[in-house]
This record gives C-alpha cells, structure tokens and sequence, in this order.
C-alpha cells in the first residue's frame, strides 16, 4: 500500500475447492485470543526462493511445522531431496537474509547481527558480527564481496580478507524521536523511497553499483505527539501532503575502487519515483520511472559509456496507481515494460534500436506481475487468466505466442530456475495460506507441493469456502463482483446478518490474505455472513472501470457498494434489517464515507485507520486525487461537512502514531460529529500505527472492540 493506503496498484457464481477434506467437526471453535496467541494457527510459509546459479537447487526461508524459527531450506530442482540447511543451534533468531555464492556451492546468510557461510553439506562458519543487523544482503558477480545495507550506508565485506569497508557516508539520521511509523525514516540514505522500490543492484563486473539514493530534507516536518513520553513529545518526522514536494528521489552510480558517487541528473526527483534498475549483461543500467501522479512513465538507458538517454515516455492525463515492471531481455536489444497503455495492463517488448513496442501477453488480460526473464530468453509474467479472481504464470518469448503455465485455482508468484527449466511457485487461495510448489516451465504435469507449512490444528478446521457472483451496478452498465463467505452448514430457514469487509479495492480474489482471513473465518463461525466487493478503482475490468476512480473516493466506489447491498438483500437466507461495513484505511474512509453520505444504506460501521480530509493524504496519494492547484474539488471531499448526516453506530478505531493516516484527521472529525449532538465510538491505541493490528495487546483490545460493536447492533439481541 502507498500512504492513505488507496493503492490500486484489485458471471456465474464459482467455487474454490479446498485441497483437503472437510476436517474434523469436533475441531474446537475459532476465537479471538487463539487467533492473537501462538503458536500460530496458520504455521509460517515460504518465502524467499531462490535457486542456485547452475538451476539444481532451491534455497527458501522457511519454519516447518515442528521447528521454532525460520531456517533455510534446500529442495532439489525436480522437487527430492527436501531438508532444512541451517541449523537453529546457531542463534536464538531467525535467518534473516541469505545469497547464493556465484559457483552455486555454498550461501551466506545474516542472523540478527551475523554474517555466516554454509556448504551445501551444512558446514556452517560465522564470518563477522556487524555494530548493528545489517540489510539488503548482496554478493558480487565475482564473488569476492559481500554488500550490505547498515544506517542508510552501503558497506563491503571482503571475503578473502575478511574486512569491513563503508562505502558511501550519505546517510543523515531521522528527525523522529519513536521508532516506530511508515514516515520514520532517515533524512538522506541509500534505500527504497517510503513505499517500496530498489535499494542498489552489483554491475555484471563488479566494479559498479548502481544505488537509489533519496533526500527528505526538503520535506515538511510534521508532529505526531508522543503522549507515552516522560514529557509529551512533538516527536516530528518528514511527511509531504498533496501539492507538497516529495522526497528527492535519484539514481548514483558507485565505483568500488574509488568510492566516489555518480549522481545522475534525472528530472524532477521530487515529483518522480524510480520504479526499479537493472544491469544488462553488457552493463547498460536500465532505469524505470513514474511520475507521482501516475501520469507519466519513462524509462532511461544509461550506456556503458556513460550517456544517458530516453528510450520510452508515455503520458495520460486519466492514470490513476499502477502495476509497474521492466526488464532486460537476454538480447541486450530489448526491454520488456509492464504497462497500461492499452484497455488492459500488458507486457509489451520495446526495440530499443527502433523504439517500437510489440504486445508479448494476451490482449485479453490483465498482466498483474513481472517480467522475469530467464538465461535462455524465456519470458515469464503473471496474468488474471482465466478470470479477475486469479492470478497465473504465463510464458511468453520476444514475439509473442503466450501461454499459461499453470493450473491450479488461486494466486500464485513465479521464481524461474536460470536456466528457464523449472519455475518456483509461492501460492495461495482462499483455504490454504501460502506454499511453495515446483513446476515445469514448460507447463508440462501437474505443479508439485513442496512445503505443508500450518499445525494439524489448521487442518481440522472446516474453513468456510468462497463462493464468487456477479451483479449488475445500479447506477451504470457496469458488472459488479463480490466474493461472499458463508458458514459451511447454512440453514436455508435462518435470516443471518453480514457484514462487508474488509471493503477495500481488489478483494475479490482467491487467496489467504493473512490475519484477515483468519479473522474474516471467525466472523463466518460467529453467524455472519462476510462480502467483499471489487469497486471503482479496482484491477481486472478494464481502464475505464480502474480509472473512474481519480478524483472519486467516495463517490461511484460508494455506488457500488450500495449495489451490492441490493444484491445481497435479494437472497433469501440474509437479514435486511442486520448489514455492516468496515474496513482500514481506504476500508475505513469507505466506512466512514457510506455511513455520513448514505445514512441507512448500514446498520452499523467501524472504520478502522480512515482517510477522512484529502488536504492530509500524502504526497504518493496525488495519483488518486491529484493536487489542489490542478484538481481543486477533490480537496473539498472532506468527511467532516457530511457530519450532521450520522444516524447510524459508527466506532473509530486509530492509532494515535498513524503517520499513513494522521490522528489529528479523526479527531477533527470527531469534533463535528460532537457539534452536531451525533452518538458515536471511538476506540484509539497510544503507539499503535497505520498496521493498528500488528501489536498483540493493541490487536486484543481494538478487534475486541469492533466484535462488541457488532454482536451489540447486528446481533440476535440487538436494539434496532
């Protein structure tokens, strides 16, 4: 998500099958504190896979089911010989990061400040302890040093020397005083921009590398109290709001011998992002960038003489958040550039000698993710066929001639082995977290399942299953879709009560969404009925639908919404008189929005971490409401002049150190609902960010919150 968290980047009723049996009815009932204690129900998935240079192995970060932390695990490229590698005697913590050496014989990897070497017999040797935990770990083509990410510098660890060296001394420390908060950043680094995006990447002669450096001197300072201090503390930290300039975002090029920076002069860094850079064999660096607004798009070559060029500039006025990628062809003459320049999201190949595009993907869908391009020039890349709800592998070559490689209903993330054989697979759907899988790259057999990451406890629950629908919009042409959840022994003579949420764009998709899903099972186990519907703004029904959005929030996603009310009032087994809402960030601005603009459409809200004053978006949420010299009636969409509209129970949930979503925001909303005599909640944490969840004992207390509110207004008790 990027600030206020409006990021966009997400027929006939269908089924997701479970991959295991009904479980066991006797499996004791979800709760709340056994979703918040652990160990987990869920076990920890896979993540990070990574294959061996030579494409024989796959290393990932993994915790199976009997272990205590995340070790790395090795399988064979044909999906034998699965074991863990590391061993948990080494430390209390987890591996943190790992790299393959070039030769494909051994890892290095960091645990908490450590930097060790392992065979792949499992010798292990501690190399060094860093002065704090290093990030962003790297090792050199060649193989002599190891990079690494530490205070906002670039160090090198020599291998044969065994040495430390601090490469660059840019770093300027944060303003802040708690460290906690997305905006708690340093002032100067090497590292990703607040959202995301690279932080550096070794030339193929190891002599260069390439480093994002960004410069928030430049922006405003902006308290967020800290009221647990001895003294109150205005503790200040570096935030922009819309028409205010960004971070000062910008590409360097290193020499390793000399240690000096190359600063490139690209344009407008306080207005532009850089997307992602990369090498080509040859070691040209392709740089990839987007305008904050989303309105522009260009990518750049910086040749191995050092000129630097534009090779690709694309404009609409309409763009709202996008789904951005490129990449180096194994050619070294193209460029393959995810975009959406056409009525869906495409991977196109650019000829860079003659600056022409040529669509790659299938015209017919939306390409969600990538390219990634393999040894041979085998192209791969994800895509929503065979419907919105899922996300698949495709592969494609510089001509065209796509075709999916995968099968399994859900969503799924390609890693291609380097030599294009064999593709890694982390999926997901809507009854199984996370797992890693092995497939041919070919789309030959079946995709095989390497890792059963949850407890037996997992397994015995009998998780309600998504069903998928669509409906016509009652104010347009348009065909909605929603996913609803119900219990698994629905009673055709009940009326239950639903709840939509969370509401958010690009729910409706088959995966395991983490705590969410969790909890969205509880709710089911609780008697209600779950809806998530993809709104205007939402990935997978072409441009027009996604771009409706700018400069709408609350407006045609609020329709839709109400559309979808319509429809599930119409089915017979649902209580008319018993529809919530909630959801965070954009969740809770809908919330809060569909309760002040449309009073009765709910029977209660609780809008958790909601975006209610545009004029205190951040400076990334321009691409959605633009700015208020250019689009001044965006920033009149205020929440609080809808105050006098409140009929019905309305709870806030907040964290007081939300620097995504500003307190001071809600609190100003509070204040005219109390001007106008309306009854309402609010519920806030001291220390609790924009993830208002990611504390147990604040997640205790604001979820037990939201249940009361509910059980209390929606409940078979409750007073309407």
């Amino acid at each position: 998500m990027r600030t206020v968290a409006f990021c966009l980047a997400a027929l006939l009723v269908l089924g997701c099958a479970s991959s295991r049996p009904d479980g066991d009815r006797d499996a004791a009932p979800l709760t709340l504190d056994r979703l918040l204690s652990g160990p987990s129900l869920t076990g920890t998935s896979p993540s990070s896979p990574t294959w061996s240079p030579d494409s024989r192995h796959l290393a990932f970060r993994w915790k199976d089911p009997a272990g205590s932390r995340r070790e790395i695990w090795l399988v064979d490229a044909d999906g034998s010989n699965l074991r863990r590698l590391t061993s948990e005697s080494e430390g209390r913590t987890s591996v943190r990061e790992f790299a393959w050496m070039p030769d494909g014989s051994s890892l290095l990897y960091t645990r908490a400040r450590a930097l060790w070497r392992i065979d792949l017999s499992g010798k292990s040797e501690k190399l060094t302890t860093f002065a704090r935990s290093p990030g962003d770990l790297a090792v050199s083509p060649d193989g002599r040093y190891v990079s690494t990410l530490l205070d906002g510098d670039l160090w090198l660890y020599v291998l044969d020397d065994r040495e430390h060296t601090k490469l660059t001394d840019v770093a300027v420390p944060s303003i802040s005083n708690l460290p906690v908060g997305r905006y708690r950043r340093r002032d100067v680094e090497i590292g990703s921009y607040i959202w995301g995006g690279p932080t550096y990447a070794w030339a193929p002669d190891s002599r260069r590398i390439a480093v994002h450096h960004v410069d928030r001197r430049n922006v405003r300072k902006v308290p967020f109290p800290n009221y647990l201090a001895d003294e109150t503390d205005p503790n200040f930290v570096r935030r922009s709001y819309p028409g205010d300039p960004n971070e000062a975002r910008t590409v360097a090029i290193l020499d390793v011998a000399t240690q000096q920076l190359d600063v490139l002069e690209l344009p407008d860094p306080t207005g532009t992002r850089v997307v992602d850079f990369s090498w080509s064999k040859d070691g040209a660096l392709l740089i990839d960038r987007e305008s904050d607004t989303a309105v522009d798009r260009w990518l750049h070559v910086r040749d191995p003489d050092g000129e630097l060029r534009e090779v690709w500039h694309d404009h609409r006025e309409t763009r709202v958040y996008t789904t951005s990628g490129s990449a180096w062809h194994a050619d070294g003459a193209h460029v393959l550039v995810l975009a959406d320049i056409a009525e869906r999201y495409g991977l196109f190949a650019l000829d860079l000698d003659r600056a022409e595009l040529r669509l790659a993907s299938d015209a017919a869908f939306d390409t969600t993710g990538g390219p990634v391009v393999t040894g041979d020039g085998a192209i791969f890349y994800t895509t929503n066929e065979p419907n919105p709800y899922e996300n698949h592998v495709c592969r494609t070559s510089l001509d065209g001639n796509p075709h999916r490689i995968t099968r399994r209903p859900g969503t799924m993330r390609p890693y291609p082995s380097p030599d294009g054989m064999r593709v890694a697979l982390l999926h997901t759907d809507d009854t199984n977290p996370t797992e890693l899988y092995l497939t041919d790259a070919a789309g030959r057999g079946e995709e095989q399942r390497i890792t059963h990451s949850p407890p037996p406890e997992f397994e015995r629950q009998r998780w309600a299953v998504a069903r998928y629908v669509t409906f016509p919009s009652l104010t347009d042409d348009a065909t909605l879709h929603a996913r609803i959840l119900e219990p698994r022994d629905l009673d055709p003579d009940r009326r239950y009560p639903v709840l939509f949420g969370p509401v958010y764009s690009n729910t409706v998709r088959k995966r395991w969404r983490g705590f969410y899903s969790t909890f969205q099972q509880l709710l089911v186990q609780q008697g209600y009925i779950v809806v998530q519907v993809d709104v205007r703004g939402s990935t997978g029904y072409g441009r027009e639908f996604r771009e409706q959005f700018l400069a709408d929030f609350a407006g045609r996603d609020l329709d839709d919404l109400e559309s979808a009310v319509a429809y599930i009032e119409s089915l017979p087994h649902v209580d008319p008189d018993r529809i919530g809402i909630w959801g965070s960030s954009y969740g809770g601005t809908l919330t809060t929005y569909a309760l002040l603009k449309k009073p009765g459409l709910f029977d209660a809200g609780v809008a958790c971490a909601a975006a209610v004053d545009p004029h205190f978006f951040g400076g990334d949420d321009v691409a959605i409401v633009r700015q208020p010299d250019t689009h001044p009636a965006a920033f009149l969409r205020g929440a609080a002049q809808f105050a006098k509209n409140l009929e019905d129970p309305l709870l806030f949930i907040h964290g007081m150190q939300d620097q995504v979503v500003p307190f001071k925001t809600v609190v100003a909303l509070a204040e005219a609902l109390m001007r106008e005599g309306k009854d309402f909640d609010f519920a806030f944490a001291p220390t609790a960010t924009h993830g208002w969840t990611s504390r147990p004992h604040y997640a205790r207390y604001l979820l037990g919150k939201l249940l009361a509110h509910f059980e209390r207004h929606l409940g078979p008790d409750s007073v309407r």
